[in-house]
């Protein structure tokens, strides 16, 4: 035997001890391992959770977009029909591609009330100017405040609230053909 190895042994331990920290790397991989596991048991992986489903839409404390018009307030939200809440900016490139579903709901009689998020008015404006406005009323939210209220996770995001003012329905992300046929047309089919 060598020298250390007498040492380890007169210490009780073998040559080759075990380490507690040698548990460390294949029990954090086991954790995320579950953990994935779990995310993926869910419904929809995919889907974020909102905290506003089935209860009724925070109130609104917007500035005006345009000189001399007032923004939507929560009283607009009531009323018959399904409306549209859309969280939008200019210097998103996904609510320039979910636009036109915006203006084919314009063009369907179903209330869309805009919420420029976090954006220069004057960019704002030429978006709208460029791409068409689809918005029955539209405020500004320049420091992010009702994206907090809202649950907003960034821009594009999109609410359906029912006449009574609840939220029926939250999406994040752009509005495709597909998510508004499976998503958003069913509820506006029934009301």
């Amino acid at each position: 035997m060598t020298r250390s190895e007498d040492k380890t042994q007169a210490a009780g331990r073998p040559a080759f001890g075990f380490r507690i920290w040698m548990l460390i790397p294949p029990l954090t991989f086991l954790g995320l391992a579950l953990l994935a596991g779990w995310a993926l048991q869910r419904e929809n992986a995919d889907a974020l959770p909102s905290a506003l489903a089935a209860k009724s839409a925070p109130a609104f404390a917007l500035e005006p977009l345009r000189a001399g018009e007032a923004p939507p307030v929560l009283a607009d939200l009531a009323g018959p029909g399904i409306k549209i809440v859309n969280f939008w900016a200019s210097w998103c490139g996904p609510c320039r591609v979910e636009h036109p579903r915006l203006m084919e709901f314009a063009a369907d009689g179903v209330t869309v009330i805009g919420v420029n998020y976090k954006d220069d008015p004057s960019n704002a404006l030429a978006f709208l100017a460029e791409l068409g406005d689809p918005y029955a009323l539209v405020g500004a939210d320049p420091a992010g405040r009702n994206g907090i209220e809202w649950g907003l996770y960034g821009v594009p995001e999109t609410f359906v609230i029912d006449a009574d003012g609840t939220v029926l329905l939250r999406h994040a992300g752009p509005l495709t053909r597909r998510i508004v046929a499976e998503k958003i047309a069913p509820y506006i089919a029934t009301n």
